[in-house]
């Protein structure tokens, strides 16, 4: 029987190494830095007093200046709120200030979040506060009557309208007044506040 040799690996060659004994460092440009002969990639700016690598800032967002926009927001939280408002007002028999500073802050910050900076929409907020807490109390009177007589709510409200607002006038102290202009005063910082 004859022996047979196993068939021979061949040898790895030996790399040549730098003095230093770093095997990366032929590969290394510029005294080791792997990216300092790489020109910037994806740099438009590259050479027009940039550094390589750096983006310009992004620019600033538009502005916002759709004033029909907010209006149409700001109507639409005034009459949210005035419903919330209202049905607070009647289910607790009393008018609560926060409650008519929040539906004018909410009216104004709407107006002022989606219809910019325009400076007719904190005046435009500060007048639909004001009807929204006038809604607001109104509201409160017929769900206070609607419990009190058990009739619905809508018939005391649109089938006796001029009833509540009689009953309105009536009842209306210097805290009712106070509570408008509270809200309108919301209103007005609320837009302004949103809009900056």
């Amino acid at each position: 029987m004859s022996q047979s040799t196993p068939p021979s690996q061949p040898q790895p060659q030996p790399q040549p190494q730098p003095s230093d004994g770093n095997p990366y460092a032929a590969e290394q440009p510029s005294g080791g830095n792997p990216y300092a002969a790489q020109p910037p990639q994806g740099n438009p700016f590259a050479g027009q007093g940039q550094q390589p690598g750096f983006a310009p800032p992004a620019p600033p967002a538009p502005r916002r200046d759709n004033i029909a926009l907010g209006i149409v927001a700001a109507v639409v939280v005034a009459l949210v709120t005035a419903g919330i408002y209202g049905t607070i007002i009647g289910k607790t028999e009393y008018e609560i200030g926060y409650a008519a500073v929040a539906v004018g802050f909410l009216t104004g910050l709407a107006a002022g979040k989606i219809g910019g900076s325009n400076p007719a929409l904190p005046v435009v907020s500060a007048i639909l506060s004001l009807g929204a807490v006038y809604l607001g109390q109104l509201i409160g009177m017929a769900v206070w009557a609607a419990d009190e007589t058990g009739l619905s709510l809508t018939t005391i409200f649109f089938d006796n309208f001029n009833v509540l607002t009689s009953g309105w006038k009536e009842e209306a102290d210097v805290m009712t007044f106070l509570f408008l202009a509270f809200g309108a005063f919301a209103a007005f910082s609320g837009a302004k506040k949103a809009a900056a």
